[in-house]
């Protein structure tokens, strides 16, 4: 299997993909760990802070201890992030927007690349860039009708949904049987109460919980 199928198959498999970013380094382990814990097998750790590549360069020291953990880099926006995150080890990249450079450098080093689209014009250009798994960005202003609008268009590509998804069963389902393969979750999942009170065990009980009313 090559990288590509591997990203395709671990997010079709997991179904929601968490992502986040904090500046202390410990709390971005004890998040992964967390996760990973609870059965997630890959995460997105968002490129939103100071301490961004190093905290992520710790993750991917600590990744050789968790089989199976794929770990991509979102909030890429221009080649130089692209190049400073791959040389990182990131396994796929994750942008909310397209951007050629982006295209470009994932192309290069063969590391598979998420652009954010919001229209079907976007889209059409992420597709002709060779893109097949394209992030639908903000998903709280689309909506799931929109999925239900452009698959027909797009019937060859696969989507997920990133912005605004509830974080339960009904709200990733209804994402889910509009037609995405995948939703990002972020702070709806991963709440600034779990990170300041440290509940990392209940972060992976309700990972876990959540994978399996998914199945």
């Amino acid at each position: 299997m090559d990288h590509y199928q591997q990203i395709n198959t671990a997010i079709k498999a997991q179904i929601i993909l968490p992502l986040f970013y904090h500046d202390d380094e410990a709390i971005c382990v004890a998040i992964a760990e967390a996760l990973y814990a609870g059965g997630i097998r890959a995460i997105e750790f968002t490129n939103r802070g100071k301490n961004a590549l190093p905290n992520f360069k710790t993750l991917v020291a600590k990744r050789a201890a968790y089989s199976g953990l794929l770990l991509g880099v979102g909030t890429i926006t221009n080649a130089e992030q692209a190049g400073a995150f791959i040389d990182a080890g990131a396994d796929f990249l994750v942008s909310p927007v397209f951007d050629a450079t982006v295209a470009d450098t994932a192309y290069l080093h063969k590391i598979p690349w998420l652009p954010g689209c919001m229209t079907p014009t976007e889209i059409h250009v992420a597709a002709t860039a060779g893109c097949n798994l394209i992030k639908l960005f903000p998903g709280s202003v689309l909506g799931p009708s929109f999925v239900e609008a452009i698959k027909p268009l797009f019937s060859t590509l696969d989507f997920i949904v990133t912005g605004g998804v509830e974080a339960n069963k009904q709200g990733v389902e209804s994402w889910v049987k509009a037609g995405v393969v995948g939703v990002g979750l972020g702070s709806k999942f991963i709440t600034t109460d779990i990170i300041v009170n440290k509940k990392f065990d209940e972060l992976t009980r309700q990972t876990a919980s959540l994978l399996q009313s998914l199945k």
